[in-house]
């Protein structure tokens, strides 16, 4: 089934445009700026001094006091790390980070995805102990670990939780809670990532030695060469990116390009067949991000998390090596997968008719580290919330398979899923045995023989809540691209920017004349194209449907080389 898209246009404030103009800033990016609601070139202005400061967080003056007092007096600190590309960039930071404060004990721990779920739960606690640390830090997890804080503080850990998930209703007693999105902190950027809110504890920390008279005889250190790290981790974790983010992604960037980043970073850049020197927030998302999780998905994420953060060469190229490998194998499963659930929810569908308003499918042979993905390609076929559910591989006591199923949901505008879920566990009270999540992205489990049930009461409260015109897929565009505008600087320049969730790159939107069209790669539908009377080539990726003569494309602006010439390549979104 093809769902109908409907293409419209950002509105473009004409103040804010024409304020950016007369700053200096050229006319299509005020243009592109003023749509995503730029006002000032101040918000533009992406120097470190314009960073929001580190007091603003709640709980951060403690943290910094404990790691302070820790750091002094050599405490042996393990970090406990999500299995995730913001986890392990978070876990990497805090590595290296706390040791160029001066912690010469600092080790870490990331749970199994399979073996042991998610978060600080008492058993991961317990191993932490076991090690012999005396701190306990959590990064890009633990503000929902009620019972795995207790337990570590039992066992008589100082824990610390920097985290920016959403809070449950109880907090977790831990030493200090670094997390802008915990019940009364005013932080301006609630849109943090986890690898962005260790940063700043770190900075905060660095602070507080700084006025212990640390640093009196001798330089601070610069914390500044952990920002392509938090550049990654911010992008890889599809966070907002308002004026902060866009600051530390911006930031980190402009390390990378000028070739000063960790050794790991530019190994993956090296497999990935991508150039370190014009890095962009794509590079980011779709090379290093899917290598990296692709560890914590299939085998062990201490891999991608050694590739980050070790200083030898070699083990570096060989990790990335290995987390290329994985990723290869990562996009077979998901591939057989896809194809998999789409005939299930195919044969769940009347194809004749609207889809339901959600959609959740599960089977036997699906693999638990892929489900988030999977479930990320069908909403995107279907524009509706969907869930894929496959067997959790958890264990009991004696050894054996536990009869539950892990899902992975991925949602669209206006249906907050978390929230969802909430609903779902209130109404029908024992059928989720977990869940947790975002507005666009939550997982959960559940019995294997709930799964019905789940299907039943998901549905319901889609239902409930999506209304016909949030059920239509729309694509937001930044309008016609003047053809004095279709060259390969400007492609290159807008490429370039930082752009991202919450701040889309353009996608522009012009009628043109189809001059031809073949199928490439047996799955690609290659163009070429009369735009205001100049010829141009494009591209739209697995689409093999022929347009008509004419048509309106929304598309975006690619700088695209071969045989060492350069020229502009429209990628081709939609059409309409």
């Amino acid at each position: 089934m093809s769902m109908d898209i409907k293409i419209s246009t950002r509105d473009v404030p004409p103040r804010s445009q024409w304020t950016l103009e007369q700053s200096g800033v050229p006319p299509l990016l005020a243009r592109l700026y003023a749509a995503r609601g730029v006002a000032s070139t101040d918000e533009l202005d992406d120097s470190l001094a314009k960073l929001l400061s580190p007091s603003g967080l709640l709980g951060i003056g403690t943290a910094a006091q404990l790691l302070a007092d820790l750091i002094a007096r050599q405490a042996r600190i393990c970090i406990v790390a999500d299995y995730d590309c913001d986890g392990a960039t978070a876990c990497a930071v805090a590595l290296r980070g706390l040791r160029l404060l001066g912690a010469q004990h600092v080790d870490y721990l990331v749970p199994n995805r399979a073996q042991d779920g998610y978060g600080l739960t008492p058993l991961i606690a317990e191993r932490v102990a076991a090690t012999g640390a005396e701190v306990l830090i959590t990064v890009d997890n633990g503000i929902a670990s009620v019972t795995g804080v207790a337990r570590a503080t039992k066992l008589g850990l100082t824990v610390i939780v920097t985290d920016h998930h959403l809070p449950v209703a109880e907090t977790p007693a831990a030493d200090a809670i670094v997390n802008p999105n915990q019940h009364g902190c005013t932080f301006a950027s609630k849109a943090m990532a986890g690898v962005g809110v260790m940063f700043y504890t770190l900075l905060a920390t660095r602070s507080e030695m700084r006025e212990r008279g640390l640093y009196e005889t001798s330089p601070q250190p610069k914390l500044d060469v952990l920002l392509p790290l938090v550049a990654l981790g911010t992008v890889a974790d599809v966070v907002k990116l308002d004026a902060n983010n866009r600051r530390l992604v911006s930031q980190g960037l402009r390390r990378i390009r000028a070739g000063n980043l960790p050794i790991g970073m530019a190994a993956l850049f090296a497999v990935a067949a991508r150039k370190a020197f014009a890095a962009t927030t794509f590079d980011f998302g779709f090379a290093l991000a899917p290598r990296i999780n692709a560890a914590g998905r299939l085998s062990d994420m201490r891999l991608g998390i050694e590739c980050l953060a070790t200083d030898d060469t070699a083990r570096a190229n060989e990790l990335a090596k290995q987390l290329d490998s994985i990723n290869r194998e990562r996009r077979e499963i998901e591939g057989g997968m896809r194809d998999q659930a789409l005939e299930i929810a195919a044969s769940l569908l009347d194809t004749s008719k609207e889809p339901p308003s959600a959609i959740s499918v599960f089977d036997p042979d699906f693999h638990e580290g892929v489900v988030g993905i999977v479930a990320s390609r069908l909403k995107d076929q279907w524009h509706r919330p969907t869930f894929v559910f496959a067997p959790s591989g958890a264990l009991n006591t004696a050894g054996e398979p536990v009869a539950e199923l892990k899902g992975s949901g991925r949602s669209i505008a206006g249906f907050h899923l978390r929230d969802a879920l909430d609903l779902v566990a209130k109404r029908h009270p024992d059928l989720l045995l977990r869940f947790g999540g975002h507005a666009m992205a939550a997982g959960c489990t559940i019995s294997e023989d709930d799964f019905e049930q789940f299907d039943g009461a998901f549905q319901q409260v889609a239902s409930d809540w999506l209304e016909k015109e949030t059920l239509q897929r729309r694509l937001l565009t930044d309008g016609s691209l003047p053809v004095s505008e279709c060259r390969v600087d400007v492609a290159e320049s807008l490429n370039r920017e930082v752009w991202g969730q919450g701040f889309l790159p353009p996608i522009f939107c012009d009628t043109v004349e189809v001059l031809s069209q073949r199928i490439v790669g047996e799955k690609h539908l290659a163009l070429k194209l009369k735009h205001q009377g100049v010829a141009v080539e494009g591209i739209w990726f697995n689409r093999i449907e022929p347009l008509q003569a004419t048509a309106t494309l929304a598309y975006r602006l690619e700088a695209d080389e071969w045989q060492g010439n350069k020229r502009v390549k429209w990628m081709i979104e939609a059409a309409s």
